[in-house]
């Protein structure tokens, strides 16, 4: 039986995480910015540690209250690639590896399972984000290394450095990340039409 996998997800600080999502000074747009970038973060390792398939999981960064089996690093603080770089030195070396980003607030268990499942086909996989441009989970075979292309046009950096793109719904919650009130407004829409369904967190405050 192949070995689950060992999931490293980033988070950063709610402090200053998801900065787009609040405009301007007002204090009480900056708090609600933060309770929800808060809240994206737990719903989203919460579901991540429901999966079957996944093992371990190691955040790297903040999370705003403790989940049980999860293992929280401190971010190195030198950006998002070396923080999931201390991620992967942590993670079993005998096990698959993959890196999820943490903003993904209507992940479910099921979608993460099968699109782990399918990425065992592969040496390297990869998840594009609902644009197709970024890039919202990576993996890799184990003992292999990963070549990390987050950042803008991720997407096609993952296809062009080896990693397989998985075919996963563009409605998936797996490829709905949050970064901009626009895709926040899109999801919520979703939400509403019962197309995917939120963790609970998020839901409350939207």
């Amino acid at each position: 039986m192949p070995s689950r996998v060992s999931l490293v997800i980033p988070v950063r600080d709610p402090a200053s995480a998801k900065s787009r999502l609040a405009v301007g000074d007002d204090p009480a747009a900056h708090a609600r910015r933060a309770a929800l970038a808060a809240a994206i973060a737990l719903d989203t390792v919460t579901a991540a540690r429901a999966a079957r398939e996944v093992g371990e999981v190691i955040v790297v960064g903040t999370l705003a209250s403790a989940l049980d089996g999860v293992q929280v690093l401190d971010d190195p603080g030198y950006g998002l690639l070396v923080a999931v770089g201390a991620g992967l030195a942590a993670a079993d070396p005998a096990a698959p590896t993959a890196v999820l980003l943490g903003d993904l607030p209507a992940l479910q268990p099921a979608d993460l399972d099968a699109a782990l499942v399918a990425a065992s086909e592969h040496h390297w996989a990869f998840v594009p984000d609902a644009e197709g441009t970024g890039t919202t989970l990576v993996t890799a075979a184990a003992g292999l290394p990963h070549a990390l292309r987050f950042g803008e046009g991720s997407a096609e950096q993952h296809r062009d450095a080896g990693y397989a793109e998985l075919d996963v719904p563009e409605r998936s919650g797996l490829r709905r990340d949050i970064d901009t009130p626009a895709q926040l407004a899109a999801l919520a829409e979703l939400a509403a039409a019962g197309a995917v369904l939120l963790g609970p967190r998020t839901a409350a405050l939207l």
